[in-house]
């Protein structure tokens, strides 16, 4: 397994980020216990997980205690980990009131990691990441709530998920004047069928130094192998348009030319894009996991990535070059 910076920071992790947010609605337990355990045996030692992920209201929550008893189990399994969660959705706690709705309130960001801290059964997160922009809070209380958790040793690093450009801006500005490092990753949703983040977030993640952490970049299933993978696979395909449904059969055509299942394809393809630090995998089964590791040890050749582009163009590069003279 090969490792890289987060962002600017001297922190290493993986090349591929372990996905969390089937365990529990999708995976077992204990499926999920096998997966983690292969996951270390491989040098993955970067886990994503949120405090809403567990299958919905009346079961938020649940990801995160899954993780909290696999490193009950000891063995060295929380040293191991650089692990990641997020603040923002609402937990459905009635005791919270109004004040429980998705946000980054100070009050919400200090309830938040104190909820995911329990149940995960740590004292600290390497990196806290905010789930949502929320345009409702200052940026001088969101990152007055943040310099107070890793004061407290609770949080070592500040992330974001799903921002915008000008976003990552804005906050990269806030913690300059507080003296503060800032973000050092973005979440965002990145994959061979999905290349707007190409326009302006990948350029300014760059240019800020913050790492970029690609989700989905399956496409909710839509670059699977479709003869092998789930209903959610198959959906995501019956869904698509004329065009897109188009060009997954001449992506499929490509993988099998090449020996390598499209899911691993789309896998390495994100892996030799600039800036990004993972993409995160989020395996049902041990089968799928193995073969995201495997898309960390191929490298796609010139060619390959230049018929990959043909058949899912993207933007045609950054802004304003891919649209203005």
């Amino acid at each position: 397994m090969d490792y890289t910076h987060l962002g600017r920071t001297g922190l290493k992790v993986s090349r591929l980020c372990l996905g969390t947010m089937n365990f529990g609605p999708r995976t077992s337990e204990q499926d999920a216990f096998a997966i983690m355990d292969a996951a270390l045996d491989a040098g993955v030692n970067f886990f994503d997980t949120a405090n809403v992920y567990g299958g919905g209201a009346g079961h938020n929550g649940v990801t995160e205690t899954i993780i909290g008893h696999w490193f009950a189990q000891g063995g060295g399994r929380r040293e191991k980990v650089v692990l990641a969660t997020k603040v923002y959705g609402s937990m459905h706690d009635p005791l919270d009131g109004p004040n429980g709705d998705a946000g980054l309130s100070a009050y919400k960001i200090r309830r938040s990691i104190e909820g995911s801290l329990t149940r995960l059964q740590t004292d600290h997160v390497e990196l806290y990441q905010m789930h949502h922009i929320d345009t409702h809070a200052p940026w001088d209380e969101i990152w007055g709530a943040y310099e107070s958790l890793i004061a407290k040793g609770q949080v070592v690093y500040a992330g974001s998920s799903n921002f915008g450009a000008r976003h990552l801006c804005y906050a990269q500005a806030a913690a300059e004047k507080r003296h503060f490092l800032g973000l050092v990753s973005e979440q965002h949703k990145y994959s061979l069928n999905c290349r707007l983040p190409e326009l302006e977030v990948l350029p300014t993640a760059i240019d800020l130094g913050i790492g970029v952490i690609a989700w989905s970049p399956l496409d909710g299933g839509l670059l699977s192998d479709h003869e092998t993978t789930g209903e959610r696979a198959k959906r995501a395909l019956d869904e698509a348009t004329a065009t897109e449904q188009e060009s997954v059969r001449r992506f499929i055509e490509l993988a099998a030319d090449l020996g390598e299942k499209p899911s691993v394809v789309a896998l390495a393809w994100v892996l030799a894009q600039p800036g990004l630090t993972a993409p995160i995998i989020g395996p049902r089964t041990m089968d799928q996991f193995d073969d995201a590791v495997h898309a960390a040890e191929i490298t796609l050749d010139e060619a390959t990535l230049a018929a990959l582009d043909a058949i899912f163009p993207g933007p045609g590069g950054a802004a304003p070059d891919a649209y203005a003279w």
